[in-house]
């Protein structure tokens, strides 16, 4: 079970997150729509604390941290239980494929080197690039380069993937490879939360879509109930403007 409570978030005096509360279940899907600004991506970034919430608590598994006086040991097993995703791939752009997979092997989990860059190998041959581990970030297509940012998160099994807007960098061709990738580890039933902007994705792929507006949690449902039949004004005229309506 992962569990988001009253999550809250200042940046200055600009209050971006408003009270989130979120439970997910083991395999669950969960994607967040909803317009720029609104705090779809600092809250993910608050569930790894890569920010830190000002008030609230976050639960993975067996580990449950006070976000106003985190423990440094529970953050880092927080991390552990988490993959992240993100939007403009952030690969080490002096590593190759296969490295940038392993890294998190070796410094996290103390693996050698070669029992890491074989699990990397079979890691790429999974997402479909095994042929491009020698490669580095440079000479791979946009889509390439999010695939093995996806492999780099699954790398430490996580319970939890976040994926921050993955698509939103990548040209149109590319777009559709990385929808895929992510199509394959839901059937896989890998417990994710998703902030995208890629609406037929939501309506395939997710158990529960929540939309957000203004640091709140403004109505949530199967992709059906919100696509289909939304019921907040807000929503109504979120999915007008991103052509469903």
């Amino acid at each position: 079970m992962i569990k988001l409570k009253n999550i809250h978030k200042k940046f200055a005096d600009s209050e971006v997150l408003k009270g989130i509360d979120i439970e997910i279940k083991k395999g669950e899907i969960i994607v967040v729509i909803g317009s720029s600004g609104t705090g779809k991506s600092t809250l993910l970034r608050c569930v790894n604390f890569l920010e830190q919430a000002d008030q609230g608590s976050i639960t993975i598994g067996d580990v449950s941290v006070d976000c106003q006086n985190p423990d440094k040991k529970d953050v880092l097993a927080i991390r552990r239980n988490t993959g992240f995703v993100f939007q403009n791939y952030a690969l080490f752009a002096h590593l190759t494929a296969k490295q940038n997979i392993a890294e998190a092997l070796i410094t996290v989990k103390g693996w050698k080197k070669q029992q890491a860059y074989d699990k990397a190998q079979q890691l790429l041959e999974d997402i479909g690039l095994g042929d491009k581990g020698e490669q580095y970030p440079a000479s791979l297509s946009g889509g390439q380069q999010q695939r093995v940012g996806i492999g780099r998160a699954m790398a430490l099994q996580p319970e939890l993937l976040l994926f921050d807007e993955p698509t939103s960098a990548l040209d149109p061709e590319w777009v559709g490879e990385v929808l895929n990738l992510m199509k394959k580890l839901a059937k896989d039933h890998q417990t994710m939360l998703v902030v995208t902007h890629e609406m037929q994705f939501a309506r395939e792929v997710a158990d529960r879509v929540i939309f957000m507006a203004d640091g709140h949690i403004v109505e949530q449902g199967t992709p059906q109930q919100i696509f289909n039949h939304p019921q907040d004004i807000q929503l109504k005229k979120f999915l007008k403007n991103v052509g469903i309506a």
